[in-house]
């Protein structure tokens, strides 16, 4: 019985309680850490999937697909400028077409109006190409 005295002639009621049955305490502490577990997976894991690129072999060569947005000007694919989003799109679908895991990188000027960010991306979507970047640099370095 749970709490009862290991003696004797110690088990009436009103005696003092000699030891005390740990396992229910065990069980809820076991229960608690698990919880604290899964829960700080989840804290952890972050809230934004990345698709982070894998370790390339020394023969493996990853495509990019550079699109240059300027304040001024037109657009550029891989240095070569571009008409329009339609323009973008079908050289997107042709290097996808070659490279189905190509992956495009949008260097945007921060003074570009975001539609037009917004616009190169949807016409990159629409030609298939399902790894974008864009492009940053650090304030230090732009400083410089």
């Amino acid at each position: 019985m749970a709490g009862a005295a290991s003696t004797p002639g110690r088990g009436r009621a009103g005696a003092i309680i000699e030891g005390i049955n740990v396992t229910p305490l065990v069980d809820i502490m076991l229960v608690l850490l698990v919880i604290f577990i899964v829960t700080a997976k989840v804290l952890v894991t972050p809230a934004v999937p990345l698709d982070l690129p894998k370790v390339a072999r020394a023969d493996e060569i990853q495509v990019v697909f550079a699109v240059t947005i300027p304040v001024q000007g037109e657009t550029r694919v891989d240095g070569q400028p571009v008409a329009d989003e339609a323009a973008l799109a079908a050289l997107a679908a042709a290097a996808v077409a070659r490279d189905r895991d190509l992956r495009a990188v949008i260097q945007a000027d921060g003074a570009v109006p975001h539609r037009r960010v917004v616009r190169a991306l949807d016409a990159l979507r629409r030609a298939g190409v399902e790894k974008v970047a864009v492009a940053t640099q650090l304030e230090d370095q732009g400083a410089r």
